[in-house]
């Protein structure tokens, strides 16, 4: 199944802030939040913080990193063949950085694929229920890949 991603990051190169996946069939998303960084970028600042718990009751979850990967592990467990989408090569990125739980230790996972679309046209910022929450943006991403 596709799942489509969307990530916030503390600026160009900074810590993951939160990640969402959602689905192409069913309502089961994916939502976390990390820890914020001591120094959070400007931007972020007024951009997304406001922001990261614009979420359905009980989707929202603030966990650690190794918690967050794990939640991805259960999340993605009973899926043969995961199909990650993004719009954003970072996106991919930082999603692929999270399955890393520590230096060798990686969640187990029986594999899954990356897609990178080209989204001209796209927008999360104009598309989205609420900019920058990286549940809504994937949900709008979800909506742009579908039509």
């Amino acid at each position: 199944m596709r799942y489509f991603l969307d990530t916030e990051f503390n600026g160009f190169g900074g810590e993951l802030i939160s990640l969402a996946l959602v689905p192409e069939y069913g309502d089961q998303e994916f939502y976390t939040s990390l820890p914020l960084p001591n120094k959070i970028h400007s931007w972020v600042e007024r951009n997304v913080i406001p922001y990261l718990r614009f979420v359905p009751p009980g989707v929202d979850h603030q966990l650690s990193r190794v918690e967050a990967a794990q939640y991805i592990e259960t999340y993605l467990a009973n899926d043969p063949d995961p199909v990650i989408v993004a719009d954003w090569p970072d996106d991919l990125g930082y999603f692929c950085h999270l399955l890393v739980m520590s230096p060798a230790n990686m969640i187990t996972i029986n594999g899954l694929r990356l897609e990178l679309i080209n989204a001209a046209g796209f927008s999360a910022s104009v598309n989205s229920k609420t900019p920058h929450n990286a549940l809504h943006d994937a949900r709008a991403l979800k909506d742009f890949c579908l039509s």
